[in-house]
């Protein structure tokens, strides 16, 4: 069922995202440092070296990837532009370090503007969060090659990018929503909402009132055009709504003319949202169902049931170690990948947002291996075939991923949640990282086993361990987000970024939860559990995080 949901799903974003003759390629830029950029290059039928087609550079946003901006792409491309969708500096298969080569926009651009299918003097630019600092990283290296940019959630100015005047950037539409994250960073409100009033906008549009929505100020002709659109949305959330999709449709149909006049609000992305989501689902089911069929054919239960009799805590034992199982987590999340900001990466640990992650991961670790010894429950089953089980599941899954992306160009995602194959650059970073989460994940597991031992239904054991691996985190993302729409402002102790980082943590411990019930239900054990969490999770993280150093 899983492979089933997997081709089904794939095939249908596939299908979505090739339609009206649009062809995708997956392309390199080699560097002059020996690195190179990774990026799918979108042709529309209509673009030949007889015919050639305007071009559009579609970058996305920081601990991202090419894939991110299919939304946008797939949409320009129906309307017949050709579409660079680069992985940023740093990012996905893009071997160099996050930053540099000025996010790697320049060469983007230089790039799309030399092929023979593009109309060099039909130039736009995209981009969303520091996807935008790329695209503006690009307009200042070479001024005078592009004609349009659409700013998605991001913003002119210190630090990485030259100010936003009334002249620069040439024909600028800023699509801004109402529940941005990053509202002060960006434009330096309090509110999203409140960014027509921000001194720093209006001198990008040549104005001292506040800047009216959905009015061009400026002119096409002059390069000087400027226009503010508000979705109704978050930061991340631009890439799930129509309406951001169809302000920067209109802006790049009003400044570089579509040569297929298809309107902005027909729109087909979602479906291939929908296809990757049941591509996604279908991850989970393979690779759980393929851990539970591989225990009981290997029989990796075997002569353990007997010795790994666990007794479950009950009374205030029972209530404080849920208590502390669903509290800490959220309680720690922000203070701990604070902390992990002042790691040093000692050479190895290449990633700083995997950094953070970890020590939030280590220090909730210390907590459940802290209530183990108190409880004196510490004892290691080690269940060798279980250890196969999960190493046979994870390689079966990557081996399918790998297949998928070559075949369909496509990985397993749903908005920010999203597993792709691994690049060959990053397979010393996930053997760096794979030892601690393995070190987590088997003490919460063991930590959570003991908990859900006393239950005897499925049901009742994973509703248990969710709560305790997720129930936390749920709720600290539901109280940010609920304040967000409620206040137009995250809370004070919300971190934009970590915030939005934050929200994929729900569905990845909800799965995690899955995996330590199957775990013991087929091994009586916590390591087989922890060791196809950490292989599956430190993919997850290392394949979707930029590189550092």
């Amino acid at each position: 069922m899983g492979l089933v949901l997997i081709l089904s799903g794939s095939l249908m974003a596939h299908i979505i995202q090739t339609s009206d003759g649009t062809e995708i390629e997956d392309i390199r830029i080699p560097l002059e440092d020996g690195s190179q950029l990774s990026g799918y290059l979108y042709v529309p039928k209509n673009a030949s070296p007889e015919t050639p087609a305007p071009g559009i550079l579609a970058v996305h946003g920081y601990i991202n990837s090419r894939e991110t901006q299919s939304s946008f792409a797939i949409e320009f491309a129906r309307r017949g532009y050709v579409v660079l969708a680069l992985d940023q500096s740093g990012h996905g298969y893009s071997t160099n370090t996050a930053f540099s080569n000025a996010f790697g926009g320049p060469a983007g651009l230089a790039y799309l503007r030399e092929l023979p299918f593009v109309d060099a003097d039909r130039i736009g630019l995209e981009g969303h969060s520091m996807g935008g600092w790329t695209v503006l990283n690009a307009a200042m290296a070479m001024p005078e090659v592009y004609q349009s940019m659409a700013l998605v959630g991001s913003s002119t100015g210190a630090p990485f990018a030259a100010p936003g005047t009334p002249d620069f950037p040439r024909n600028l539409a800023v699509i801004f929503s109402q529940f941005d994250e990053f509202s002060t960073l960006m434009w330096g409100v309090v509110k999203a909402a409140d960014v027509t009033k921000s001194e720093k906008l209006q001198a990008v549009f040549g104005t001292d009132a506040p800047v009216k929505p959905d009015q061009i100020y400026g002119s096409v002709d002059d390069g000087t055009a400027r226009i503010l659109n508000q979705p109704v949305t978050t930061h991340p959330g631009d890439h799930l709504d129509f309406g951001a999709t169809a302000d920067a449709i209109n802006w790049m149909d009003t400044t570089l003319g579509a040569p297929r006049g298809i309107p902005a609000n027909e729109q087909i992305w979602h479906f291939k949202e929908l296809g990757t989501l049941i591509s996604l689902i279908g991850t989970v089911v393979f690779l759980i169902g393929s851990f539970a069929a591989l225990n009981l054919t290997l029989g990796a239960g075997t002569g353990l049931q007997a010795n790994n009799a666990i007794t479950a805590p009950t009374g205030v034992s029972f209530i404080v170690a849920l208590v502390l199982g669903v509290v800490m987590p959220a309680l720690t999340f922000f203070p701990l990948t604070h902390f992990g900001e002042q790691l040093p990466n000692f050479g190895v640990f290449r990633q700083n947002i995997t950094n953070q992650i970890m020590v939030w991961a280590l220090g909730n670790g210390a907590v459940a291996g802290a209530g183990l010894l108190i409880a004196r429950r510490f004892g290691l089953t080690l269940a060798p075939k279980g250890l196969l089980a999960a190493l046979g599941a994870a390689g079966a899954l990557y081996l399918v991923s790998v297949a998928i992306s070559l075949v369909f160009k496509v990985d397993f995602r749903f908005w920010v949640v999203a597993l792709k194959p691994l690049g060959l650059h990053h397979w010393p970073i996930f053997l760096s990282y794979l030892l601690p989460f393995l070190a987590f994940f088997y003490l919460s597991h063991a930590a959570l086993i003991r908990m859900i031992a006393g239950k005897t239904g499925a049901l009742s054991q994973f509703g248990l361990a969710w709560l305790v691996s997720a129930g936390g985190m749920t709720f600290l993302i539901g109280w940010i987000y609920a304040a967000l729409f409620a206040k137009g402002k995250l809370p004070d102790f919300a971190d934009p970024l970590f915030s939005i980082v934050g929200i994929q943590f729900v569905p990845i411990l909800t799965i995690t939860a899955i995996i330590a019930v199957v775990s013991w239900r087929t091994t009586r054990a916590a390591l087989p559990g922890a060791l196809l969490s950490a292989l599956f999770v430190t993919w997850y993280i290392v394949a979707g995080q930029a590189t550092h150093i």
